[in-house]
């Protein structure tokens, strides 16, 4: 018999709308949450450089996740003395740090599992053709 979330963690529910772990997580899963945290793997970058590392996310996309993941605690915004907003960098918080690696062994999961996906895309795909 398994433990289930709600009891190692009482008032938090997940899969119940309107709970704050669920706002989280779908920060953390969204579209493009999951690939910004990946990128800040190795260190402090400029909002620049994630959207460079970050192929396919616009400019408001990355300001509204980046702005969730400073208010969850996940991301740090580092803005130098000088004030030029040019210079700011965003790095992962030991809690972002944790959820990152979590996130990067599923990735690297997924690779490894990626043979058997394009498989039964193909299997799919050959019974949906006939």
């Amino acid at each position: 018999m398994s433990t289930q979330p709600t009891e190692l963690f009482p008032g938090f529910e997940v899969q119940a709308e309107g709970c704050e772990s669920r706002t989280i997580l779908d920060h953390i899963t969204g579209r493009w949450g999951t690939l910004i945290l990946l990128a800040l793997h190795e260190g402090p970058m400029r909002f620049s450089e994630i959207r460079r590392t970050v192929q396919g996310v616009n400019d408001k996309a990355l300001a509204q996740s980046l702005k969730h993941f400073e208010r969850d605690g996940i991301v740090d915004r580092l803005a130098p003395a000088d004030g030029y907003p040019s210079r700011v960098e965003y790095r992962l918080t030991e809690v972002g740090a944790g959820l990152e690696l979590r996130l990067r062994e599923l990735v690297v999961h997924l690779y490894d599992e990626m043979p058997r996906v394009l498989d039964s895309h193909a299997e799919y795909d050959s019974r949906r053709a006939s």
